[in-house]
């Protein structure tokens, strides 16, 4: 299901793979995140994925006018887990706001593992 934003230009369908990879590329910037963790158990729990392969880790919802996202991930070693959460819910919220203008309604975010920093 896509999401349908009309203009007075015309309508725009943004599709739940772009928002998926917007925010798999916003939340990989974090400090922290060592990358995101496969969304599926039958992957592997801690699966690391590749650069591109970002969107699968990320679960979007929309409902109404509700934009859900669920991110799965692999947090660095020695680093304050609820700090890094926090900056992840924070950067990609305002990313895929700004890039869409979509309102996100919540941004949850799942610490699949826990890798050492490289």
């Amino acid at each position: 299901m896509a999401k349908l934003m009309e203009t007075k230009l015309g309508n725009i369908d943004i599709s739940e793979d772009v928002i998926a990879t917007i925010s798999g590329a916003a939340a990989i910037e974090c400090y922290g995140l060592v990358g995101m963790a496969s969304r599926k158990l039958s992957d592997g729990v801690s699966g690391l994925l590749k650069r591109e392969n970002l969107s699968k880790g990320v679960i979007v919802t929309l409902q109404e006018d509700e934009l859900i996202i669920d991110l799965n991930i692999i947090v660095g070693y020695g680093v304050k887990i609820s700090e890094v959460a926090s900056n992840v819910m924070d950067r990609v919220r305002y990313t895929v706001e700004t890039m869409t203008g979509l309102k996100v309604s919540e941004v949850n975010v799942n610490v699949q593992g826990v890798r050492f920093l490289e």
